[in-house]
C-alpha cells in the first residue's frame, strides 16, 4: 500500500493515529476544531480526512468537511458516535465518502477508508480518463 496520508479530525481523546499507523497509514496531524481542520487540510494536502461530527469550537465536522470537500476536493469519511437521523441526513447532505459509528474495530475502519479511495480514484479517472 503507498503511503496514505491521514487527517484526523476528533474531538475527543480517542487513539485513533496508533490504529491508523498499526494498519499502515501516515496520520501528519490530528486536530480537534474545524477551522484547525481546514488549515491543515490546506498545507499538508491528505489523501483523505476521518472527521468527527462533533467538534471543539464553533464549527462542526458537517460545516468543516463541507469546507475542506469545496477548497481543496480532499474526500471525507466521518467518524462519530452519533448515528441520530437528524445527524444523518445532515452528514448525507455533505456528500461524505463514507460514515463510520463509533466505536468500530480496526478492520471496519479500514474497509471504509479503503472504499472511499477507491471512490475518489474512481471520480479522478472519470473526470480525466
Amino acid at each position: 500500500m503507498p503511503d496514505i496520508k491521514i487527517l484526523v479530525v476528533e474531538d475527543e481523546e480517542v487513539d485513533i493515529e496508533t490504529t491508523l499507523t498499526d494498519l499502515g497509514y501516515e496520520v501528519p496531524a490530528a486536530v480537534a476544531y474545524g477551522e484547525e481542520a481546514i488549515e491543515q487540510a490546506g498545507e499538508i494536502q491528505p489523501d483523505l480526512v476521518l472527521m468527527d461530527i462533533r467538534l471543539k469550537g464553533k464549527m462542526d465536522g458537517i460545516e468543516a468537511a463541507e469546507e475542506i470537500s469545496r477548497r481543496f476536493q480532499i474526500p471525507v469519511v466521518y467518524l462519530t458516535a452519533n448515528a441520530d437521523l437528524a445527524t444523518l441526513q445532515r452528514a448525507k447532505n455533505a456528500e461524505p465518502f463514507g460514515y463510520a459509528i463509533e466505536p468500530f474495530q480496526g478492520k471496519e475502519l479500514q474497509t471504509t477508508i479503503e472504499m472511499a479511495l477507491a471512490i475518489r480514484r474512481n471520480q479522478e479517472y472519470a473526470r480525466h480518463g
